[in-house]
């Protein structure tokens, strides 16, 4: 009677009971937040190293998860416009009239926007985020004096690259990634400055300086000089007063006059604007006129089906049909637009675009706060809404896992901030269970 008492009393732990101790301990939560960081160093610099990690990560992190918590946070806009998404795009392969290879590999591109609502909760929780920056920003530093060195001595290239000074990948990658720690940088700059610290303050301008000055004289994508300026604009309406803001404004125009008459490659870059625009043909690269083709062709195929597109995968589909019979530009075929509302017109017509424009919106809506955090995760949206004006940028596999990353990280950090009290009395357990708490 003694011996099954105590059975009764003291029962064996579930399995259950015993993944959810083991995953709460402070060794499995610390590993979690290594992987994270190691897939955030490692997106400059491989795609395979970033999904190995990125996959770890999600597989350590999945036992933690309190799935009732779970599935309340996806009624929010920012978790609920994502998944919305991925649904249109799996609805999409019902009514596509390309082969089903191509409508997987349309599929593929947004599967990214499914880790969004995973990210958002455990750094609601989590106290890692800084370090997940950290990594990234130290990564493309080191990537950003690589760029020099490569310039000068081209055989110490990583990889084959069609250009000068990128180590590896392509000078697209590059420029959005220095481009966006240039601008998450200002932001403790101007605190540095404005707190008296002035080492701080020059360490941080100085590497500013260095990122800019790279994409100036070494290579940069004509992207990401558009949105640099929106950047700049943004953060002197932020967090600039009228006085600092003209200052600011003179001192960049005087950079830029510098920059101008000192660098042959910024002349050459924009020049080449004009000479695309006229090519005609695809014997030499000739980006500007290859775009303006692809967008008046993806306006005909979108105005073909405007309320639920072609179905997904249909781009290079219509494009295959478009060409036939055509020369020149007008013969190509690709299965990208170079612009992401086209992207997803096409594809999946006005149900597509609303939901695409409500998903930039609500992550907007993400980061009301003057923090560092919040800043970081407004630049990376911006950065995505700007450059997706001439690039498919959040289909994209680099851009796309920026932007995934940097509103994952960045927007569970900022709702922590907000409303820390009731997150701790409404949700003790978290939506993720034992979070890191230093």
């Amino acid at each position: 009677m003694t011996a099954t008492a105590d059975i009764t009393a003291n029962p064996v732990p579930r399995w259950r009971d015993r993944i959810r101790t083991w995953s709460g301990s402070a060794a499995y939560l610390s590993t979690t937040d290594a992987l994270i960081v190691l897939a955030a160093a490692a997106l400059p610099w491989s795609t395979t190293a970033l999904t190995v990690f990125l996959l770890l990560w999600l597989v350590a992190v999945i036992p933690t998860v309190d799935w009732e918590q779970f599935v309340l946070d996806l009624a929010t806009p920012a978790c609920a416009l994502p998944v919305a998404l991925v649904v249109l795009a799996l609805l999409g392969l019902l009514w596509s009239e390309a082969s089903w290879a191509e409508r997987l590999y349309g599929l593929k591109p947004l599967g990214k926007l499914l880790l969004l609502p995973v990210l958002l909760g455990y750094f609601k929780r989590s106290q890692r985020g800084p370090q997940v920056f950290w990594a990234f920003l130290v990564s493309c530093m080191l990537m950003m004096i690589l760029s020099w060195i490569v310039l000068a001595r081209p055989e110490l290239k990583l990889t084959h690259t069609a250009s000068d000074g990128v180590p590896v990948k392509n000078y697209i990658d590059q420029s959005q990634e220095f481009a966006l720690c240039a601008f998450a940088l200002a932001l403790p700059a101007w605190t540095a400055l404005r707190a008296r610290r002035f080492a701080a303050a020059a360490g941080c301008l100085a590497l500013i300086a260095l990122f800019v000055a790279n994409m100036l004289y070494v290579v940069s994508a004509r992207t990401a000089l558009v949105t640099m300026p929106v950047l700049l604009m943004l953060f002197a309406f932020l967090h600039l007063g009228r006085r600092a803001t003209r200052a600011l404004f003179a001192a960049v125009a005087v950079a830029s006059l510098l920059a101008w008459t000192t660098s042959p490659y910024l002349r050459q870059r924009i020049a080449d604007i004009g000479i695309e625009y006229r090519a005609q043909d695809t014997s030499t690269i000739a980006s500007t006129a290859q775009r303006l083709t692809y967008w008046r062709k993806s306006l005909k195929f979108f105005a073909e089906a405007p309320v639920l597109g072609h179905g997904t995968g249909a781009i290079r589909h219509l494009f295959t049909q478009d060409a036939l019979g055509q020369t020149g530009l007008q013969a190509e075929v690709v299965n990208n637009p170079h612009n992401q509302t086209l992207n997803v017109a096409i594809q999946w017509g006005l149900a597509g675009i609303v939901l695409l424009y409500a998903l930039w919106y609500s992550h907007l809506r993400l980061f009301s706060g003057r923090d560092l955090a919040s800043w970081i995760g407004l630049a990376v949206v911006v950065q995505n809404i700007t450059s997706s004006l001439f690039n498919s940028h959040l289909a994209d596999f680099h851009e796309g896992w920026i932007y995934v990353i940097g509103v994952g990280v960045a927007g569970g950090i900022a709702l922590r901030a907000r409303k820390p009290e009731k997150l701790l009395v409404e949700h003790p357990p978290s939506s993720f269970r034992g979070s890191p708490k230093g």
